[in-house]
């Protein structure tokens, strides 16, 4: 998969997408406003939990762990996010805290009542000596729909991240909506990582043989640590294979690695995945 970047020029409009200025719908009267949050710290002994809000459909509930760790579940308590929803989590692993965040199910795009952008924003952040793992269950962008999604990472130097977004274009038999995904990644106050891919209709190209041949599941698996620093070559995974593949690459602001996939399913997608992940514990430090 060739993500289309962030500054990357725009090509030109189809005959039959709307102008590049044009404005979005106004969102509904009753759109979801809502921001969850979670705050993770460490007491000395084991990670905690000060903070852990709901709001909107996020039901957040404690999972009970073993070790220092703590883990969270988050439960949609609704169908949501629908065209002019605005959601948000914003998730804080504080120093020497260890935060592992998941989805009960994955999370459904469905067409809303109006064509207007949802948006889904995910804030992370991680400080000195905290690992934060952000694996939630995959997002469908059902037909009709809209959504825009963003990812925000703010990590310290020494904090470890292990991020996995999976992404379904279309339920069984259906086209997909229009989907719009960036990734933003800062460790120490410097760019890692930014990179925005968008998919359905109106975007040019993107189900051709450059950017997803076909498949309708992508994700990618972001890992960093300063246990990642040591020099690595680009690694394709499952070259040719009609049930896609994986590319996994150092990125040059390291000690981090980026898997990226494509597939035809999702349980495909998430093999992949899981085997870029084996590969780079794999590796010599």
């Amino acid at each position: 998969m060739t993500p289309v970047a962030q500054r990357a020029e725009r090509p030109a409009d189809p005959p039959d997408a709307p102008p590049a200025d044009a404005q979005e719908p106004p969102a509904p009267p009753d759109a979801v406003r809502a921001t969850a949050h979670i705050r993770a710290a460490h007491n000395g002994r084991v990670t905690t939990l000060p903070r852990l809000r709901g709001d909107g459909p996020f039901h957040l509930r404690r999972v009970r762990t073993q070790g220092n760790s703590a883990t969270v579940g988050i439960i949609g308590a609704m169908s949501a996010p629908l065209g002019g929803d605005r959601l948000a989590l914003d998730i804080t692993a504080e120093e020497g805290a260890e935060l592992e965040v998941t989805t009960a199910a994955a999370t459904l795009a469905p067409r809303g009542p109006t064509t207007a952008a949802a948006t889904y924003d995910v804030r992370l952040t991680a400080g000195e000596h905290a690992h934060l793992r952000w694996l939630p269950q995959p997002l469908i962008s059902a037909a009709g729909s809209n959504l825009r999604q963003i990812c925000t990472v703010e990590l310290a130097a020494t904090a470890r991240l292990v991020l996995r977004e999976e992404q379904l274009l279309g339920r069984a038999g259906e086209d997909p909506g229009h989907l719009v995904s960036r990734i933003l990644v800062r460790r120490a106050g410097r760019t890692l990582l930014d990179q925005q891919a968008a998919y359905g209709h109106p975007e040019p190209g993107w189900d051709g043989p450059a950017v997803l041949d076909g498949h309708r599941a992508i994700g990618q698996l972001l890992l960093v640590g300063p246990e990642l620093a040591a020099h690595r070559d680009p690694v394709l995974l499952g070259e040719g294979s009609r049930d896609g593949c994986a590319v996994l690459a150092p990125l040059a602001g390291g000690p981090a690695l980026l898997a990226t996939a494509v597939a035809p399913t999702s349980s495909t997608l998430r093999t992949r995945l899981d085997t870029a992940h084996a590969h780079a514990h794999a590796l010599p430090r």
